[in-house]
């Protein structure tokens, strides 16, 4: 079984989908500033899924292009949204092999990313990148709002179902 908060991960991603269903491309592709696009975001929690899951923990760079598109910090596009659906699914097909090997032991290793000499725990990129998550969808929602959707998905899903508290193992 995985460790729960992997369990949250995959739960922050499902409620991110959720959030942009019934999105046109011409939508998810404007751009209200100073925010970025939807689409996006899309790309740039790919970006995300690929630097901790991938590079940082396993060495590998399976889209070299997100790293130059999508980072933080990188300048702001419009890209298509199929596109970007399409890198996000693909980096998280990815990923979710790795997260399912986590224990909690791994969780609390400290481990250095060597390039830029980076001490971090897998513990607190999980963290970090449902926090992410969260908040991605949360900006998703409110450009929406401005593009005048409505009927858009209210606070939090099934949690209890779908991603109920679980204890540490």
């Amino acid at each position: 079984m995985s460790h729960p908060l992997v369990f949250q991960l995959r739960f922050a991603r499902s409620e991110f989908v959720r959030g942009l269903q019934g999105l046109s491309d011409e939508d998810a592709r404007k751009r209200l500033m100073p925010s970025n696009c939807i689409s996006w975001s899309i790309g740039h929690l790919a970006w995300q899924e690929q630097r901790y899951w991938l590079t940082r923990l396993q060495d590998k760079v399976l889209l070299p292009e997100l790293n130059t598109q999508f980072c933080g910090g990188c300048l702001g596009h419009t890209p298509p949204l199929d596109e970007t659906w399409q890198v996000w699914h693909t980096l998280v097909a990815a990923a979710d092999p790795f997260l399912d090997t986590l224990l909690a032991e791994d969780l609390l290793r400290v481990q250095v990313y060597a390039p830029q000499q980076v001490e971090f725990t897998i513990g607190s990129l999980l963290l970090r990148t449902i926090y992410h998550y969260w908040y991605h969808t949360g900006e998703n929602q409110a450009l929406r709002q401005q593009l005048g959707h409505t009927d858009l998905p209210q606070f939090v899903g099934n949690i209890d179902d779908e991603a109920p508290y679980l204890a540490h193992s």
